[in-house]
């Protein structure tokens, strides 16, 4: 079992900056291929990032491509998600995600544990 605790979220202009972070506690998380989602109101959950267990390899999606980066420190078994230049449809509940796997994974089923979410608007 794996329980994850995002934080970071919260209002900021367009291009601004926000750091999002994902703490970890349970199951040993380097053992974890890691991602983060986005949900917007009335919408579908989306993928935005993910990491495999090393930290080796990243992958994003287009949308973000350029402005957001996954990291991980598996020493203080957190996930980072850095959100550069921030546009108003990146408005969004953020969600961590941690997998029993150890690559980079973009569909949801992958995932198998999930944290609560944290808001992130971003204001035009």
């Amino acid at each position: 079992q794996v329980q994850l605790v995002e934080s970071g979220g919260g209002l900021v202009q367009a291009g601004g900056s926000l750091r999002l972070s994902c703490a970890a506690s349970g199951r040993t998380f380097s053992n974890s291929g890691m991602g983060w989602f986005r949900q917007a109101p009335g919408k579908e959950r989306d993928f935005v990032a993910a990491i495999s267990w090393s930290g080796a390899i990243t992958y994003y999606a287009d949308s973000v491509k350029g402005r957001f980066t996954i990291s991980r420190d598996n020493a203080k078994n957190t996930a980072y998600l850095q959100m550069n230049n921030l546009k108003p449809e990146d408005t969004a509940v953020y969600y961590c995600a941690a997998g029993n796997n150890l690559g980079v994974r973009v569909q949801e089923r992958s995932y198998d544990y999930w944290g609560q979410g944290t808001q992130v608007t971003v204001s035009s």
